[in-house]
């Protein structure tokens, strides 16, 4: 099993488009793994063979993986034919889809690169709020806090970048901050508008299996970082520390799928905004 710092990954996103689609899912991919260094690198544009072959080389150099969006027949067959020859690993975010609905309406697609709906005003909110997001995990970029729609606390393995990354999908703008046992919280969670920030808290049982499991995957001893009396301790001292703040609302997200969650997250964010007249993010959608 690869050690920590090992754990290195290229990504090619293609399309014949822009990008956009393969690059926004990558990235809510990617923040999934944290403490992996991950290069990706974009090929936009793609309409030629010689673009296909140079971005598969390329691929195919580094080991990558290629995340495409290709919806033009020719392109995408030329694709596919050459990464399974090189022994890719590839990924076809538009190809399956668009040939079931295809089939299912009794209709043929238009198989034009970069058509689209328009980019409305909430298309820019959401990739802003994805982006957003991934800068802001895990303690990342606090003098930015205040930029926050959400602010997620909780101990390491409470889900809150899964939990983010979700939200941020709907166009929330989603930042999370760790409560560490014995360690005060950043004073920037303290500055920024409390009604923003939600406490998570989980079961020890719960915790204590995400936790063993993540120290297997890794193959390390883990130590306190697994105990279930530790845990106990830091479940205590984050409870505390939302019990101090305003107070922050707690979501229980044990036994809880992400959409779940992710709803009782937007339902405590509106009820203590709805007074102002202005929620931000799309919360419609979850």
């Amino acid at each position: 099993m690869l050690e920590p710092e090992q754990r290195k990954l290229h990504i090619f996103t293609v399309s014949d488009g822009g990008g956009a689609t393969a690059e926004a899912v990558a990235d809510a991919v990617t923040v999934q793994f944290p403490g992996v260094e991950f290069t990706l690198e974009r090929f936009p544009g793609v309409r030629t063979r010689e673009q296909v072959l140079n971005a598969v080389q390329e691929a195919e150099r580094h080991n990558g993986i290629v995340v495409h969006t290709i919806v033009m027949t020719e392109i995408r067959r030329l694709l596919l034919r050459e990464c399974r020859q090189r022994n890719l690993d590839h990924v076809d975010l538009i190809g399956p889809f668009m040939g079931q609905v295809s089939q299912k309406i009794e209709m043929r697609p238009l198989l034009q690169p970069g058509v689209s709906r328009g980019l409305s005003d909430e298309y820019f909110q959401r990739i802003e709020a994805i982006q957003y997001t991934v800068q802001h995990d895990d303690g990342q970029g606090l003098n930015a806090l205040d930029e926050a729609d959400i602010v997620l606390v909780g101990v390491s393995r409470a889900s809150k970048t899964p939990l983010s990354v979700f939200l941020s999908m709907r166009g929330w703008k989603v930042a999370n901050v760790p409560i560490v046992l014995g360690v005060e919280p950043p004073p920037q969670l303290y500055e920024v508008d409390q009604h923003k920030i939600i406490g998570l808290t989980i079961s020890r049982a719960e915790l204590e299996l995400i936790r063993r499991n993540r120290v297997q995957m890794l193959g390390s001893e883990g130590g306190e970082y697994a105990d279930s009396e530790k845990i106990a301790e830091e479940l205590a001292y984050c409870r505390k520390i939302i019990r101090r703040g305003y107070p922050w609302p707690i979501v229980d997200i044990t036994g809880k799928s992400i959409e779940e969650s992710a709803k009782e997250v937007i339902s405590w964010i509106e009820s203590q905004r709805l007074s102002s007249g202005s929620l931000p993010g799309n919360s419609d959608e979850t």
